[in-house]
């Protein structure tokens, strides 16, 4: 089973270098890891300990950074590693981490791992959420390496389920131990005789309740915000763009409130598609002086890495995905007290259906629904005002996460 599936790995992995030539992402996610051997050796300190994570993208480090700072705090001494499946997550974050080491992950075949863990020699290893690479896992458990899987989830559709997963049970069998999100997840790990879990939660509520407390202000957005209510439509795609434009159309020209909106693609096709809807109402982050921003009412930011500091100055948002490709990042707005629409497509998300429950997101299925509930949040203070504090009081019981995984991890390393 496994030479069919390094096989089959190495096959693909040859496949995408076609792909590659018309597409950005394929190209940076193959020519990035031609050089993962000889950073991984200039980085490695032969006398120190090391402290491995791996996360898919930008949202599973997210949940992973406060247990690597936490352990930081412990073992300043040890070197970190932080390697990345895509380049969403390597791109943003390879120059912006000090102190820690950044790569990607090579193609997880037999001797990709070996020598991978030869070069690393990792004391633990962390893969975050949904990361389950046989080969890695397998090595690390016939060298002694542990290996934790950090706010994981498992749903019973999932392959480690089927009659057909048992590559993939093989290598869920050699984690050392689960911290998993849920007790839905513990359950559907014990029915394939996997006991060794503890439900920890989700180590993104903790991360979020760092933002909270840390000082991210940004220089424009006072100019831009002033005295008028803002609204923050966030990770938004064209399928949301469908259902929150038409509001925006007929209200904004005569309402006393701003809007910024931070498409998930930043690329020059879809900012130029925002601006050309709001002609002259609108202005790209890049371009935009103090004097611009006064004098308009829509933000278009055509950058990463702000859409999270954005979110403290708005009085309510939108969180887009739910009616695209899944639902993206809730609690980063939740967590500043404020009410969140949301489309329709979050059944799966925990943290989403969490929220919707207390009353703190919005559900809106179509563009007639979505007016009607920002038109109430817009003027009904007592409601807008209930929805945040809902936000806030879940946010507030759900942190301790990363305490826990600390707490287990600190167990085996001593």
């Amino acid at each position: 089973m496994f030479l069919i599936y390094n096989l089959f790995a190495r096959l693909a992995f040859a496949l995408l270098w076609i792909p590659a030539l018309f597409n950005l992402k394929i190209r940076q996610f193959l020519v990035g890891r031609k050089s993962v051997w000889s950073y991984l050796s200039s980085f490695r300190s032969a006398d120190k300990k090391l402290i491995w994570l791996h996360a898919a993208s930008l949202g599973e480090f997210e949940q992973g950074l406060p247990v690597l700072e936490q352990l930081r705090a412990i073992y300043p001494d040890f070197q970190y590693l932080i390697t990345f499946f895509s380049p969403s997550g390597y791109e943003v974050k390879k120059d912006k981490l000090p102190g820690f080491g950044v790569c990607y992950l090579p193609l997880d075949t037999h001797s990709n791992a070996r020598k991978f863990l030869k070069i690393a020699r990792p004391k633990i290893a962390l893969f975050v959420k949904y990361e389950v690479w046989p080969n890695y896992f397998k090595l690390c458990h016939k060298l002694g390496i542990p290996l934790f899987m950090l706010s994981a989830i498992f749903k019973p559709e999932q392959i480690y389920f089927k009659p057909y997963g048992g590559l993939l049970r093989q290598a869920l069998q050699t984690v050392s131990h689960f911290y998993v999100q849920d007790p839905t997840s513990a359950e559907l790990l014990l029915s394939i005789g996997l006991s060794n879990s503890t439900i920890s939660g989700d180590t993104r509520y903790d991360r979020v309740a760092g933002i909270r407390e840390r000082n991210d202000s940004l220089d424009f957005m006072p100019g831009f915000k002033g005295n008028r209510k803002c609204f923050v439509a966030g990770s938004t795609w064209p399928e949301d763009h469908e259902v929150i434009f038409p509001f925006l159309d007929k209200e904004l020209a005569s309402s006393d409130f701003c809007v910024v909106i931070a498409p998930h693609k930043t690329d020059h096709k879809t900012v130029s598609s925002i601006l050309e809807h709001f002609g002259s109402l609108a202005i790209a982050h890049s371009q935009a002086t103090l004097e611009d921003l006064i004098n308009r009412k829509v933000l278009v930011i055509n950058s990463i890495g702000l859409l999270t500091r954005i979110y403290a100055y708005a009085d309510l948002a939108y969180v887009g995905g739910g009616f695209a490709t899944g639902l993206h990042n809730t609690l980063e707005p939740a967590v500043f007290g404020i009410p969140v629409l949301i489309g329709p497509n979050y059944k799966g998300f925990i943290e989403a259906e969490a929220l919707v429950a207390a009353g703190g997101l919005v559900s809106v299925s179509n563009s007639e629904n979505f007016s009607d509930a920002i038109h109430m949040l817009l003027t009904q203070p007592q409601a807008s005002k209930k929805a945040g504090e809902a936000n806030s009081a879940h946010l507030a019981k759900s942190t301790g996460a990363t305490r826990i995984i600390c707490n287990g991890i600190r167990a085996r390393i001593g």
